[in-house]
């Protein structure tokens, strides 16, 4: 029995040798060109940014090229392309020496960005149009970027290995942003790139969204989706939502949304809370899940789960494995209508995009491609009067621009390589 032991404990420790190795390896820089653009230093900034108008834009980060689109919200056309990494060259060398990050890199390219790094995650424009705050998972950090310039104005690196999703305040003050590895998301002031607050989190923080008056944040957790199978479950962590107090960070409350799956007869679904939508009267949430091909209605005041959603399985999905889901995706990317009467579906693994009556729950389906798989839309974001949703098609490097009124697809924006979040902004653009 002892010699059964060693022999099991060696094979063990020899495996995560392997790994380790596997992992450092998977660190070394990839052979691959990056779309590269020059920074332009600028002389009395302050006062040619000023005498610029502000102009309404919609932002697109292009997670494995590390480019960031910028495109006029009425023609549609691309006004500019800023690189989300001037300082490449410098990130990766802090990368490649030392174990840790080097390591931590090979895992985030491996198993999260599909064999690519992740260079741009979300980002949203400054109130007074100059710049771009964006998150950057492989570099653990968030950026100001200038827009004119092309410049980092500030830094921020945050807890632990990775940033990921991110939200700003309504006065453009606070940006927010989930530090995956670390349970927290943190607090940036954006005057001065300084941490000033934040909260605890569950595992691998992930969603966050200001209410109208940004006076709450909503937040969830969605553990490690790395991590496919129902019988592991036990391993993915604690996945939460919370509401949490804007001002305090104080957690006004803690759900474990299993709890509330359960109690409404669901009890075979995921606990972890992909994106959301919430109701401007702040009532009614509407959350995607890990694994599920539709959403949930959450009554935010009577803290329940009221009403579900089966979008369709394509054919040739019909036997899609818990393995087969990008990092436990579904569907993942959900916005309401300016008059919140509509719900926009992004189907990421069925390859469409559904429109949704949210009164009676009745869908129609905008099909991108024959291969469901080959499209994979990601996020969701409405338009700035919210009669329209931007739709990233991941796969297909493009946005789509979808009429809520018409439920068709009436722009597409060729943007870069691998689009996911979509937000919009002013800039003040030379």
């Amino acid at each position: 029995m002892k010699r059964l032991k060693k022999i099991v404990l060696g094979l063990i420790i020899t495996g995560l040798v392997l790994f380790t190795i596997y992992l450092y390896n998977l660190g070394q820089p990839k052979d691959r060109e990056y779309p590269s653009f020059e920074t332009e230093p600028e002389k009395n900034a302050g006062t040619i940014h000023d005498s610029i108008p502000l102009r309404d834009v919609v932002v697109v980060g292009n997670n494995w090229d590390g480019v960031i689109t910028i495109f006029d919200p009425i023609s549609y056309k691309v006004i500019k392309k800023i690189s989300a990494m001037p300082d490449r060259k410098e990130r990766f060398e802090e990368i490649y020496s030392g174990l840790k990050r080097r390591l931590a890199a090979g895992f985030i390219r491996e198993f999260i960005g599909e064999g690519n790094d992740q260079l741009v995650d979300d980002m949203f424009t400054s109130k007074d149009g100059r710049y771009i705050y964006a998150s950057r998972p492989s570099f653990a950090d968030v950026v100001a970027i200038d827009v004119n310039s092309g410049e980092i104005v500030w830094r921020t690196k945050v807890e632990g290995l990775r940033s990921d999703h991110s939200a700003i305040s309504p006065d453009g003050k606070v940006f927010l942003v989930s530090a995956s590895t670390a349970r927290k998301v943190h607090a940036i002031d954006v005057s001065t790139g300084q941490i000033i607050g934040g909260f605890e989190s569950g595992d691998q923080p992930h969603e966050n969204t200001y209410s109208e008056d940004g006076e709450k944040i909503y937040h969830a957790s969605i553990g490690k989706v790395y991590i496919s199978s129902p019988s592991l479950d036990f391993m993915k962590g604690d996945r939460w939502f919370q509401i949490v107090d804007a001002n305090s960070y104080e957690i006004l409350r803690r759900v474990d949304i299993k709890e509330k799956l359960d109690e409404a007869g669901f009890e075979w679904v995921d606990r972890a809370i992909r994106p959301m939508a919430i109701t401007k009267d702040e009532k009614f949430a509407y959350l995607q899940v890990s694994l599920f091909h539709g959403f949930f209605e959450y009554d935010i005041e009577n803290d329940k789960i009221t009403r579900k959603l089966d979008l369709p399985l394509p054919e040739a999905n019909k036997d899609l494995s818990y393995g087969d889901h990008l990092l436990n995706s579904g569907h993942h990317g959900i916005a309401l209508s300016g008059d919140d009467k509509i719900i926009c579906v992004a189907g990421t693994m069925d390859g469409y995009i559904a429109l949704v009556n949210r009164e009676n729950f009745e869908y129609q389906i905008i099909k991108l491609t024959d291969d469901p798989k080959k499209a994979k839309p990601y996020w969701t974001t409405s338009s700035k009067d919210g009669t329209k949703a931007y739709v990233s098609i991941s796969g297909l490097d493009k946005v789509s621009v979808v009429d809520y009124a018409l439920g068709e697809i009436v722009a597409e924006i060729p943007v870069g390589n691998h689009p996911q979040r979509v937000r919009n902004g002013q800039l003040r653009l030379k």
